[in-house]
């Protein structure tokens, strides 16, 4: 009995491994052409959504923003309120900026992770 729990302990392993092991393999994300697409990439690789800036509060550290589709969350233009993951990201834009961000759903809340003024 013994030795029918090792090999399936053994098998279970071998297959675990090998899972975790092909997700490690994946081929990184080709970037190429982006920019002439009019795209850009954050740090995390996600795609970000274009916008306007409407309103900025650095007190309740929140931006009204009017914006395209935000893909990752499969959401279609419009202007809504979002809270900052970091208040300082708030420092170098302001209101009629157009910008590129990011978003993100965390803790029930629509969060800006990442933005920058389109120059």
């Amino acid at each position: 009995m013994n030795i029918l729990k090792n090999f399936a302990l053994g098998a279970l392993l071998a297959t675990t491994t090998l899972a975790s092991t092909s997700l490690l393999a994946q081929p990184a994300m080709d970037m190429s052409g982006m920019k002439e697409k009019g795209m850009s990439m954050d740090m995390k690789g996600m795609e970000m959504s274009n916008g306007e800036v409407k309103k900025i509060d650095t007190e309740a550290q929140k931006i009204t923003l009017k914006h395209g589709e935000i893909k990752n969350m499969d959401m279609p233009g419009m202007t809504m309120v979002f809270r900052t993951q970091d208040p300082s990201l708030l420092d170098n834009i302001k209101v009629g900026d157009k910008v590129k961000f990011n978003a993100e759903k965390r803790e029930g809340f629509i969060v800006v992770t990442a933005i920058e003024a389109i120059k």
